[in-house]
């Protein structure tokens, strides 16, 4: 059966009455086909998350409202290897006692920091350094973030190649981590494999229908932007980390107002709905942002480094190169897929930016 987690935002929520409800549902589990596997607790942020394996989301909102009532918020399906990659556990804390009474009370928070690494994609950094140098530079960064976020007990929530997700319990763990990392590599390394880094919190269901999505995705947003080399931090980990070590590193932050971190998570959102639209212009983008379109360039630059229009275009060629990787389509296809007017505009854009045109880069994927 599929696996699925929820959160109930509850006022006023404590430990002990999300035991009890819990042992509630423990008690029908059966009669809807589901098994309840752990919940999270925070009580500070009033939030609770409870991974359960059930039949369908209707099982889950069913049991719930007959054991005691209070319906989810919102539920994703989950695998629960990545929930235990994330969030350490799938079952109970192994530490956690039971009562007399079979009231299991312990208090636990999903909340977590996630360390995001990028680089350079490999095909470019093989092209531009050679095959033998790109996988020295690859080898080398994975080894010392491996090295780092065993030291600072993180853990590695997901590497594709390209880049690390590492979660940690602690934001001045995860922050203390980065700057070690930054500060361990040599810095010819970072330059050239491309390396980035970012850090923010966040907890597991949001509004993406992805385990921490949203969390990703803001930190994946400030390394696409970050080009300066320090590390991107956002607001949400400066409110949680050790005040000290974030004023005696300040300089070595990367960092965007509250505002314009909601102003950027607007513009990829924006970006993300509709890149494949060939007729998706700049002054679509001004009033999806609800913004002149001299009010938008001025976001832009600040935000990005680039005007509307240049944004536009380089997030079109990257979500070009994520189709050619996938080698269903033909160069053909995948211009009008991704968004542009003709096949020779596209292979022009496309040399333009990555030094090689798009059935060489299909063929270096072939190697």
């Amino acid at each position: 059966m599929p696996i699925y987690m929820d959160i109930h935002t509850i006022p006023g929520v404590k430990a002990r009455n999300v035991a009890e409800a819990h042992l509630k549902d423990l008690a029908i589990q059966e009669d809807y086909g589901c098994k309840c596997m752990t919940y999270w607790i925070d009580e500070k942020r009033e939030s609770v998350f409870c991974l359960i394996d059930a039949p369908d989301k209707d099982a889950v909102e069913e049991l719930h409202g007959k054991a005691h009532g209070l319906i989810p918020n919102k539920i994703i399906e989950v695998s629960s290897k990545v929930v235990e990659s994330f969030l350490g556990r799938i079952f109970d804390p192994p530490e956690a006692t039971v009562s007399e009474t079979g009231l299991k009370v312990f208090s636990d928070a999903a909340l977590r920091t996630l360390l995001v690494t990028t680089i350079e994609d490999p095909v470019l950094l093989e092209l531009r350094a050679g095959k033998e140098k790109a996988n020295e530079l690859i080898q080398q960064l994975n080894l010392v973030v491996r090295k780092k976020m065993t030291e600072f007990e993180g853990s590695e929530a997901e590497h594709k190649g390209t880049g690390f997700i590492v979660s940690f319990t602690s934001a001045t763990q995860a922050v203390s981590c980065a700057l070690s990392l930054q500060k361990d590599l040599p810095a010819k390394v970072s330059k050239e494999a491309g390396l980035r880094i970012a850090l923010h919190a966040g907890e597991p269901v949001a509004k993406s229908p992805v385990l921490f999505g949203d969390t990703i995705q803001m930190a994946s947003n400030l390394c696409a932007v970050n080009k300066s080399g320090r590390i991107a931090i956002t607001s949400a980990v400066q409110e949680i980390v050790s005040r000290e070590i974030f004023l005696m590193n300040k300089k070595e932050f990367f960092m965007l107002s509250p505002q314009e971190e909601n102003q950027l998570s607007s513009v990829f959102s924006i970006l993300e709905t509709n890149w494949d639209k060939p007729e998706f212009s700049v002054e679509d983008f001004s009033r999806a942002m609800a913004m002149s379109t001299s009010q938008l360039y001025r976001t832009s630059v600040k935000l990005t480094g680039q005007t509307p229009n240049a944004l536009l275009k380089e997030f079109r060629l990257e979500k070009a190169k994520e189709l050619l990787k996938k080698k269903l389509y033909s160069v053909s296809q995948i211009t009008f897929e991704s968004g542009f007017s003709s096949p020779s505009y596209f292979t022009k854009c496309f040399k333009k930016e990555y030094g090689l045109l798009p059935v060489d880069y299909l063929n270096l994927l072939s190697r």
